[in-house]
C-alpha cells in the first residue's frame, strides 16, 4: 500500500499575529483618545483661569462665571437656579456645572472679590481658582515685616473677612508659606524653610484664636522658594513669591493634597 505523506501544518501557526495586531491598534487608539481628552481639559482650565482673572479686574464676575459654566438663561423663578443673570433671569445648572471641581466655591470667590476689592486693587492680595480650590494669596509686603513671622495688626480686618468666608464652608483649608530665592540666616530663622513655615503657623494661630476658625480644619506647610509664581530674577517677581496662600480645598484638593492624619475621614466632606 502506498504511504500517504503528511502535509506540513505550519501554515496556521502565525494566525495569532492578526489578533495581536488588532489588540495593538486598539491600544494605540485608546491612548490617542486619552491624550486628546487631557489636552482638552488643559485648554478648558486655561479658559476658566483667564475668564475669572478678567472678571476680577473688570468687576463682572457673575456674568463671567455664567459664561464659563455654559448655563443658558431660563425663565424667572423656574428650575433649581444657580445665580441671577441679566434682567432678573436665572441660570439653571447644567451637567458642566456639576462636573466643575470648584462650582460651590464660586459664591465665596464673588463675595471676597467684592469685600476685598480695595486690597486687590492695591496689590495686597489676590484671588484665583485652581483645580484644587480657591486660593487667597497674601503678599509679604502687606501682611508681614520683612524677614519676620509677625502679622501686621493693620491687616486684621482683611483677614477677618477671609475667616468669615472660611467659616461658611465645611471645606478643609491649607495655609502655605512661600519665600523668594534669597537665602535668610539670622538669629531666629536658619533658612527660608523655617520662615515660610513660621508664617503659615502665625496665620493659623490668628485664624483660630482671634477669628474662631476650627483648628481641626486647618493644615500648615512651608514651601520656602520651591513653588514660585514668578521668576526670582527680578525684584517684582521676588516680591510676588514672598506670600502666604490660604487655600480653601475642594473635593479634588482634599483627596490629592496631604492633610494631617487626624483630619482624614473626619468631619463634613468638602464641597466640590
Amino acid at each position: 500500500m502506498r504511504r500517504q505523506r503528511k502535509e506540513a501544518t505550519h501554515g496556521n501557526l502565525e494566525r495569532w499575529l492578526v489578533s495581536y495586531a488588532d489588540f495593538i491598534t486598539l491600544m494605540f487608539a485608546f491612548f490617542v483618545v486619552m491624550f486628546a481628552s487631557s489636552q482638552a481639559d488643559r485648554g478648558r482650565a486655561q479658559q476658566v483661569s483667564e475668564s475669572v482673572r478678567r472678571a476680577l479686574e473688570e468687576g463682572h464676575l457673575a456674568s463671567a462665571i455664567a459664561s464659563i459654566l455654559g448655563g443658558a438663561p431660563g425663565e424667572k423663578g423656574k428650575g433649581n437656579a444657580m445665580m441671577k443673570g441679566p434682567g432678573g433671569t436665572k441660570t439653571e445648572p447644567t451637567s458642566k456645572e456639576n462636573n466643575l471641581f470648584w462650582a460651590d466655591l464660586v459664591p465665596s470667590l464673588e463675595v471676597l472679590s467684592q469685600e476685598l476689592k480695595s486690597e486687590i486693587a492695591a496689590g495686597k492680595l489676590s484671588l484665583r481658582l485652581e483645580p484644587r480650590g480657591l486660593v487667597v494669596s497674601l503678599t509679604e509686603a502687606a501682611f508681614f515685616p520683612s524677614g519676620e513671622d509677625v502679622i501686621d495688626p493693620a491687616t486684621y480686618p482683611s483677614i477677618e473677612k477671609i475667616a468669615a468666608a472660611i467659616q461658611k464652608l465645611p471645606n478643609p483649608v491649607r495655609l502655605e508659606g512661600h519665600t523668594d530665592s534669597v537665602p535668610i540666616h539670622n538669629a531666629r530663622f536658619r533658612s527660608n524653610w523655617e520662615l515660610s513655615a513660621a508664617r503659615a503657623v502665625a496665620m493659623l494661630y490668628l485664624l483660630t484664636t482671634r477669628f474662631g476658625v476650627e483648628a481641626r480644619r486647618l493644615a500648615v506647610v512651608g514651601y520656602a522658594d520651591t513653588m514660585p509664581v514668578e521668576s526670582n530674577e527680578t525684584e517684582q517677581g521676588r516680591a510676588r513669591n514672598r506670600r502666604v496662600d490660604i487655600v480653601i480645598l475642594n473635593r479634588l484638593g482634599f483627596e490629592t493634597e496631604p492633610m494631617p492624619p487626624r483630619q482624614a475621614g473626619r468631619g463634613t466632606r468638602p464641597r466640590s
